[in-house]
């Protein structure tokens, strides 16, 4: 029995083994195809996660700093899916636009958004920017060092077509020369459609290697005016880097209190360039001297500081500005972000301010271990300040300079947020009543408030001027793009008013 038990099992055995091996195979079969459909599955859900968070994460400049009684946070971002880029324009090129960026960080920002404007009146191909390498700050940064290039790219390709290089067949090999040249400055549409347009005929690239004020503030049909804004409150988004620490930096300061950012211009280049010495030691004026003659494209090179001092041409000083900053009213506990780079005379200089206010703070102390990333870079620990400025509660420049002037507009644009635009001119005067004691502090105090009443980045309409360089920055009051029609009038009073608030 049993040997007959056995030859039954083992005749079972081979009748099983086929069915085994068959069910074996079949599982191994729908294993491989799940497995193939899971990554499959993962590699699209990656691909698409990659180009949201591209398009998204580094978040809108214009809006994501609007930040007044509670700290910006990082996931209201992500609120709402980010809006798709629009279809490309359809049109004939009548050639590549190149230009070479000049100056500092915000001079080149509305420089950009200039240039993006006149390809597009003229029908260009503009290539991405190149930035200053050579100005004072000796910066390397390239274009995608600070700002996201291919939001920039697709968010105005409804507009104009722009590339990150001339296609090669234009280049000197195939008979095609590059004309250099430096536009006129604040120049109008007339002048680009007249003497500038017809340049492409004959040269399929034209290269400016000057674009600083080189478009008119005032006189230009309303949808370039528009297309200004847009560039500068929506295209030129800094990288995800420069965005993510900008925002840590917001949230810290925020979550601490209120905050006034002073962007306090008492920087060595300034004073060297602007020939303003006041405050400073004999040995610190001769080397600011020597600092100006070093550098050819300052053209003033014999300056006298006091009478430019007189004229409300100088940065104010720190000591100075701590005097100003009581006088307004500002509490003792306030913090107070330095929204600058060095200050010339180091922390000696800023002893008399951090007296008044011991809140003090720079980036350098808040995220002194992040900051490596920008080392030497000055235009991107710009953009980190940039994005505080337009953060603050407050923000107070303490000179009319680029930064100052686009961050003002950006407030206005913002909702008219509170910038207190200083009156250099009649605050010396002032200051030098109050330190030679013919002026107590109260009365002072009184004056200095009732000056700058109406300067608190209220609305108004630009001041136009035969001079454009007396005549209110497009960039510091974008006005065309804060209200519609009829209600302009409501909002920025009556077209002759250009009264500063």
């Amino acid at each position: 029995m049993e040997v007959r038990s056995e030859g039954i099992q083992v005749r079972c055995d081979k009748l099983q083994a086929p069915g085994i091996a068959r069910t074996r195979l079949r599982v191994w079969f729908i294993r491989v195809c799940s497995s193939i459909l899971i990554w499959t599955c993962l590699i699209q859900l990656l691909t698409v996660t990659e180009l949201w968070r591209s398009n998204f994460i580094s978040g809108i400049t214009s809006r994501i700093y609007h930040t007044t009684e509670r700290p910006l946070l990082v996931e209201d971002t992500f609120s709402q899916p980010p809006p798709p880029y629009p279809p490309p324009r359809n049109y004939t090129s009548n050639g590549f636009l190149r230009v070479s960026c000049n100056g500092g960080l915000n001079q080149m920002r509305a420089a950009i958004c200039d240039m993006v404007t006149i390809a597009r009146l003229l029908n260009l191909t503009l290539v991405v920017p190149e930035l200053d390498k050579k100005s004072f700050w000796a910066d390397p940064s390239n274009f995608e060092d600070i700002f996201d290039v291919r939001h920039f790219i697709n968010s105005l390709r409804d507009e104009v077509r722009i590339v990150k290089r001339v296609p090669k067949k234009f280049n000197t090999k195939n008979g095609y020369s590059t004309l250099k040249m430096a536009p006129i400055s604040w120049s109008n549409e007339k002048y680009y459609l007249e003497q500038i347009l017809p340049l492409f005929s004959k040269h399929k690239v034209v290269h400016f290697n000057k674009t600083d004020a080189r478009l008119a503030n005032n006189g230009l049909p309303l949808d370039l005016q528009k297309l200004r804004c847009r560039v500068n409150f929506q295209a030129l988004q800094f990288t995800p880097e420069i965005e993510t620490l900008g925002r840590k930096l917001i949230r810290i300061i925020h979550e601490k209190g209120p905050f006034v950012a002073l962007h306090l211009r008492y920087e060595m280049d300034m004073l060297a360039f602007s020939g303003c010495t006041h405050g400073c030691s004999s040995e610190e004026s001769e080397e600011l001297k020597r600092m100006r003659y070093a550098f050819p494209w300052w053209r003033e090179k014999e300056i006298v500081s006091e009478e430019r001092r007189s004229q409300g041409q100088c940065p104010l000083t720190p000591e100075e500005t701590a005097l100003i900053l009581q006088a307004l009213g500002f509490d003792r506990d306030m913090q107070i972000y330095i929204a600058a780079g060095e200050i010339y005379g180091g922390e000696r200089r800023l002893a008399q301010l951090r007296a008044a206010f011991p809140r003090i703070i720079k980036k350098e102390m808040l995220v002194h271990d992040e900051l490596w990333q920008f080392q030497n870079h000055s235009s991107q620990m710009a953009a980190l300040d940039f994005m505080v400025s337009i953060a603050s509660n407050t923000f107070i420049p303490t000179y009319d300079g680029n930064m100052a002037k686009l961050v003002e507009g950006h407030r206005r644009y913002l909702g008219f947020e509170k910038t207190i635009l200083l009156d250099r001119k009649k605050l010396v005067e002032l200051l030098d009543m109050h330190q030679n004691g013919t002026l107590p502090f109260n009365g002072f105090a009184d004056a200095v408030r009732q000056v700058h009443e109406n300067r608190m980045g209220k609305p108004f309409r630009r001041r136009v001027s035969d001079k454009p360089k007396e005549e209110d920055y497009f960039y510091a009051n974008p006005q065309e793009c804060l209200c519609e029609g009829t209600k302009c009038d409501d909002l920025l009073g009556p077209r002759n008013s250009s009264e500063v608030r």
